[in-house]
C-alpha cells in the first residue's frame, strides 16, 4: 500500500515535469517570438531614424549651397563657392540613401520623387543666380527675379522635407507603440516562470547591444552633423533661437551672440537684454512686432539695424514659425540674418543705378546731337560743296580743287560715320521686341538691300534653309546686310565673291565652353566666303567698335559694323564667332537660341 502512494506522487512528478517542461518550451517560443516581433520593431524605429537623419543632411547640404552663393555673390571670394561646389554629390548621395529607405513606401518614393525636382530645379536657381550675378552678365532684374524664385524653391524643399518628416513621425509614433507593447511583458509571463523571463533577456541580450551600438553611431552623426549646423551659421552670417510661449523660455544658438558682438552665453536671452541692441530707431518696431508674435504665433519678415558694444551698426533680417512638439507645447523657431554685405551692396547698386540712368540719359543727348546737330552743318557742307559748278572749279587752282575733293570725301565719310554710330546706339536703346520670324525672308529682305553691290560683283549666294525663330525681326535683317556686305567688300581682286550660309540645329552641351547650358538647343548659322581673309589673331578684336584691319584708303568703312553684328547677338542671347586664313576667305559662325 506504501508504493502505490510513491508510485503515484512518482507519477505525479513525472506529470508536472512534463507540464513544466511543456510550460517552459510554450514560454520560451512565445518569448523567442516575441524577441523577434522586438528585433524587427527596432529596426523600423531605426529605419525611421535613418530617414530622419538623411532628410537632415539633404537640407544641411543645400543650405551649404545656398551659403557658398550667397557668400560668393557678396564677395566675390571663389572661396565661398566650395560647400556649392560638393553640395550635388552630397545631395545626390542622401537622395540614393533615402531612395533605398523608402523603397517599400509608396508614399514616401513620390514625395521623394517631388523634392529631387525642386532640388534639381533649386540647383538652377543657383546657377541662373551666380550667371547673372557676374559682371560680365549682370542683369539686376534677373538676378532678383532668380533670387526671390529661390527663396520660394527653398521654402518649398522646406516643406516637402517637413511633409516626409510628418510622415516619418506618424511611423514612428505607430511604431514606438507598438514596441513599447511588445517590451512590456505581461504580469502572467513574469510571474509563471523567471527562468524564461531570463532566458528571453539573454535571448534579446545580444540584439539590444547591437542596437546600442547602432544608437551610438547615429548620435555620433547627429552631433556632427549640429556641428556643421553651427559652421554653417558662421559661414553664412545667420542665427537661430528658440522661443518657449508656454514657459516664455528664449534659446539662442551660439552665433546669435556672436552677431550681436558678444561671446556666446554672456547675457540671459530675453526680450528686454535682445532690445538692448537693437538701434534706438528700431526699438519700438521691433517692440512692436515681439509683442505681436504671442498675438499672431508668427514672425513675418522684419528688418532692422542692431548696435553692437563696439558702437558697429549691422543690418539685421529676421523671421519665424510657431511649431508644436510632440508633448503640445508650442515653440516659435526664428532664424536672424546678418544682412550688412547685402545691405550695402544694395546702396551701390542704386548708386550704380543713378549713374547708368545718367548715362542713359547722356546717350539720349548724344543721339539727338548725332542725328539733329551733327547732320545738319554736315548737310550744309554738302549742299555748299555740291553747288559750286564745274565752271568754277576749273578756274580754281589745282590744290584749291583738291581741297574741295578731300571736303566732299570727308563728308560722306563724316556721313556714313554718324549714319554707323546711330545704327549702332539703336541696337542698344530701341524697343527689343521680339516676334516668330522665318529667317529666310529677312535674308531675303537683306539680300535686295544688297542688290546693287551684289551685281556689281557678280557675288554668288547660296543658303540653306534657315529656321523660324523668335528675333528682333529689322536686327536679324541688319545682321544679314552687315556680314554678307563684309564679304563683298573684302572679296578677292578679280574673283567672283562667293558667299555660303548654312543653318543646323545643335545642343549646347556639344560647346559647354562657349554656349549657355540653362539653354538645350541653339541653331547654328555660318556665313562662309572666298574673299582675302584676315590674320586669325583678329578674330576677336574684329569685333572691337572703330576696330578696323585695313586702312580707310584701301577700303571704305567706319570699323563699326561687325560691332554692330556681335551687340545684335548678345541682345538675342546667342553668340558670334570668327576664323579666316589670309586668302582664303573667311567664316563667321552665329550661335542664336532656340
Amino acid at each position: 500500500m506504501k508504493w502505490i502512494p510513491n508510485f503515484n506522487s512518482s507519477n505525479s512528478l513525472r506529470v508536472i515535469f512534463v507540464i513544466a517542461v511543456f510550460i517552459l518550451l510554450f514560454l520560451s517560443s512565445i518569448g523567442y517570438k516575441h524577441n523577434q516581433d522586438l528585433n524587427e520593431s527596432s529596426k523600423l524605429v531605426m529605419h525611421t531614424y535613418e530617414i530622419n537623419i538623411q532628410l537632415e543632411k539633404l537640407m544641411s547640404a543645400i543650405k551649404d549651397a545656398e551659403t557658398g552663393q550667397r557668400g560668393y555673390i557678396i564677395t566675390r571670394n571663389g572661396r565661398f563657392l566650395s560647400p556649392y561646389l560638393y553640395s550635388r554629390d552630397k545631395v545626390n548621395a542622401s537622395f540614393i540613401t533615402l531612395k533605398k529607405l523608402t523603397a517599400d513606401n509608396p508614399v514616401q518614393q513620390q514625395n521623394l520623387e517631388r523634392l529631387f525636382k525642386l532640388i534639381i530645379q533649386r540647383f538652377v536657381s543657383f546657377e541662373n543666380c551666380l550667371k547673372y550675378a557676374d559682371p560680365k552678365t549682370y542683369d539686376k532684374r534677373k538676378l532678383d527675379n532668380h533670387m526671390f524664385g529661390g527663396r520660394i524653391l527653398m521654402e518649398n524643399i522646406r516643406f516637402q522635407v517637413d511633409k516626409m518628416n510628418d510622415i516619418e513621425k506618424k511611423y514612428l509614433d505607430k511604431r514606438l507603440k507598438i514596441y513599447d507593447e511588445e517590451i512590456s511583458l505581461s504580469p502572467v509571463f513574469s510571474i509563471s516562470l523567471f527562468l524564461t523571463a531570463l532566458l528571453f533577456i539573454l535571448l534579446a541580450y545580444r540584439q539590444i547591444s547591437r542596437d546600442i551600438e547602432r544608437l551610438k553611431v547615429y548620435n555620433k552623426k547627429l552631433l556632427i552633423s549640429s556641428g556643421l549646423m553651427a559652421e554653417s551659421e558662421i559661414i553664412g552670417k545667420f542665427s537661430t533661437w528658440q522661443w518657449d510661449l508656454d514657459s516664455d523660455k528664449i534659446d539662442y544658438s551660439d552665433n546669435q551672440f556672436r552677431l550681436l558682438g558678444v561671446e556666446p552665453g554672456s547675457f540671459v536671452p530675453e526680450k528686454e537684454s535682445f532690445l538692448d541692441f537693437v538701434h534706438h530707431d528700431d526699438k519700438d518696431a521691433i517692440a512692436k512686432s515681439m509683442a505681436g508674435i504671442i498675438e499672431k504665433k508668427q514672425l513675418p519678415f522684419i528688418y532692422y539695424k542692431v548696435s553692437r558694444p563696439d558702437l558697429e551698426i549691422r543690418y539685421f533680417k529676421s523671421t519665424g514659425k510657431l511649431l508644436t512638439d510632440q508633448q503640445g507645447s508650442k515653440i516659435l523657431l526664428g532664424i536672424n540674418f546678418d544682412i550688412t554685405d547685402e545691405h550695402l551692396l544694395n546702396i551701390e547698386l542704386q548708386e550704380r543705378n543713378r549713374e547708368l540712368e545718367k548715362s542713359n540719359k547722356e546717350l539720349a543727348s548724344f543721339n539727338h546731337v548725332a542725328s539733329h546737330d551733327l547732320q545738319e552743318p554736315l548737310r550744309k557742307i554738302q549742299t555748299f560743296i555740291s553747288r559750286v559748278p564745274e565752271a568754277d572749279k576749273a578756274v580754281m587752282s589745282d590744290s584749291a580743287r583738291d581741297y574741295i575733293s578731300k571736303i566732299e570725301v570727308s563728308a560722306k565719310r563724316m556721313r556714313v560715320l554718324i549714319d554707323d554710330l546711330l545704327l549702332f546706339s539703336r541696337t542698344n536703346t530701341t524697343k527689343k521686341e521680339f516676334i516668330k520670324s522665318n529667317l529666310n525672308e529677312l535674308f531675303e529682305n537683306a539680300e535686295s538691300e544688297l542688290t546693287e553691290i551684289i551685281q556689281e560683283k557678280k557675288a554668288v549666294i547660296q543658303v540653306s534653309k534657315l529656321p523660324k525663330l523668335s528675333v528682333i525681326p529689322y536686327q536679324i535683317e541688319q545682321l544679314f546686310i552687315n556680314l554678307i556686305g563684309n564679304s563683298l567688300k573684302y572679296s578677292q581682286p578679280n574673283t567672283i565673291p562667293e558667299i555660303t550660309i548654312e543653318s543646323e540645329k545643335v545642343l549646347s552641351a556639344d560647346y559647354p565652353d562657349l554656349l549657355d547650358q540653362s539653354v538645350k538647343k541653339f541653331h547654328k548659322i555660318i556665313f562662309t566666303d572666298n574673299g582675302m581673309g584676315f590674320d586669325p589673331q583678329f578674330k576677336e578684336t574684329i569685333f572691337v567698335l572703330f576696330q578696323r584691319l585695313h586702312s580707310k584708303t584701301d577700303y571704305p568703312g567706319t570699323g563699326i559694323g561687325l560691332a554692330i553684328c556681335k551687340k545684335i547677338v548678345e541682345n538675342h542671347k546667342g553668340y558670334i564667332l570668327a576664323d579666316s586664313t589670309i586668302g582664303k576667305g573667311s567664316i563667321f559662325t552665329v550661335f542664336l537660341p532656340e
